[in-house]
């Protein structure tokens, strides 16, 4: 039972871990909660917890030919992630709210589509599993003392961790978005596209500059 325990225990906290830092995912998250709901937001954040468990079965399972990839070609993954989020960034900024209806019932909402770009957008992000490694040393999971159980058990929580993150940030921004009106999404549209723009840019030049740096 103490194994139990102390597996529930750490891989809760790698799954928040993981998606505490706010990156474009975040700022995705709160974007999508203010101007189309706590769900919208919250099947975004289940898309990105998705992904998290993905690059961590890649990690726990050991499947060293694909981390060793990503390893040797982590500035091309940068640089290829980097250029996916400038894109998304402009979408962001460019789109304007205010063309779209000022009611909730009325606007167009595909949860489906919500959770897949929160998934691939995450996904774009391979260098995720270099903060998962220490963490998984960190919290003593996997070990090859674990039954088959013990996985599942894990991988449950990471996932819960993930989902315990993105359920209190969307409460806590739906609880707020009721001061803002549909000019207010505008603005906060463009403030959230261009954090991710310079996220994105900061990323496309370190990754250029790594990248000819060991040419």
């Amino acid at each position: 039972m103490g194994t139990i325990i102390s597996i529930i225990i750490g891989c809760l906290s790698v799954g928040v871990i993981l998606s505490a830092p706010m990156g474009p995912i975040g700022v995705l998250v709160i974007q999508r909660t203010m101007e189309k709901g706590r769900k919208s937001g919250l099947y975004t954040g289940l898309g990105a917890a998705v992904s998290d468990l993905f690059y961590c079965l890649l990690a726990g399972l050991g499947l060293s030919f694909v981390t060793d990839f990503i390893t040797h070609n982590q500035e091309l993954f940068q640089i290829g992630g980097s250029i996916i989020l400038i894109v998304f960034a402009l979408f962001m900024i460019l789109r304007n709210p205010i063309k779209r209806p000022k009611h909730d019932d009325e606007v167009k909402i595909n949860y489906t589509h919500d959770a897949t770009t929160g998934f691939f957008l995450t996904l774009s992000n391979p260098l995720i599993i270099f903060l998962i490694f220490p963490l998984f040393a960190r919290f003593g999971f996997p070990s090859s003392e674990f039954k088959f159980y013990h996985y599942i058990i894990g991988y449950v929580f990471i996932v819960a961790g993930a989902l315990l993150w993105w359920t209190t940030i969307t409460y806590v921004v739906d609880k707020l978005r009721a001061k803002f009106n549909i000019n207010s999404m505008w603005l906060i549209n463009k403030i959230m596209g261009s954090i991710i723009m310079i996220l994105a840019i900061y990323g496309l030049i370190s990754g250029i500059l790594q990248y000819f740096a060991l040419i």
